[in-house]
């Protein structure tokens, strides 16, 4: 009787181990929600925020931006507001495209990098832009770039060519959301 009880404490304990191990490797990403409210993603934690303290032509606050890593890996999202109407008068798939490329080619020539992802995206109905770019090793740097009426939204996340990596990067990536939806 007391080998029975024995036993069924032991399962119950390795089971309680393997949820606490399960609970810790969840854990270990940490909800950013922004300070109005307008968007939330997740990240590794712990993740450092930060703010620009230069504005560029067309902003209409300081850049906020929240930076973390994991393994090698960064993860780094900022956002910006640009004076009202900025972008009403211009089209926004092409600022997405614009903003979201910057100088990658320069960075990144297409000789020596793989272009994934290369294309528009939309994010809740919100125009966007998405880079995939792998080196010659299998690293990544993926980004994405939202406007959303007149604020700017930028992902960049590293990742090595193994599942694990990739996974986390996509994760990322893919938490973003946004208070506002586009009809």
């Amino acid at each position: 009787m007391w080998s029975r009880r024995w036993l069924a404490l032991h399962v119950l304990a390795a089971a309680t181990a393997l949820a606490f191990a399960v609970r810790a490797q969840a854990d270990d990403w940490q909800t950013v929600v922004g300070p109005d409210h307008r968007f939330r993603l997740e990240m590794p934690s712990p993740a450092d925020k930060s703010t620009a303290e230069t504005r560029e032509k067309g902003h209409a606050a300081p850049r906020l931006a929240w930076e973390s890593k994991r393994g090698g890996q960064i993860f780094d999202f900022d956002y910006v507001d640009y004076d009202p109407k900025w972008f009403t008068d211009r089209d926004s798939k092409a600022m997405a495209k614009e903003l979201g490329r910057g100088e990658a080619e320069k960075a990144f020539p297409r000789e020596k990098y793989k272009y994934l992802k290369d294309e528009a995206v939309t994010l809740q109905g919100w125009d966007g832009y998405a880079l995939d770019i792998e080196s010659e090793d299998g690293g990544l740097v993926m980004m994405r770039t939202f406007i959303v009426r007149d604020r700017l939204y930028r992902l960049l996340v590293t990742a090595q060519a193994d599942m694990r990596s990739r996974s986390a990067a996509v994760r990322f990536l893919d938490s973003l959301r946004l208070a506002e939806t586009r009809d």
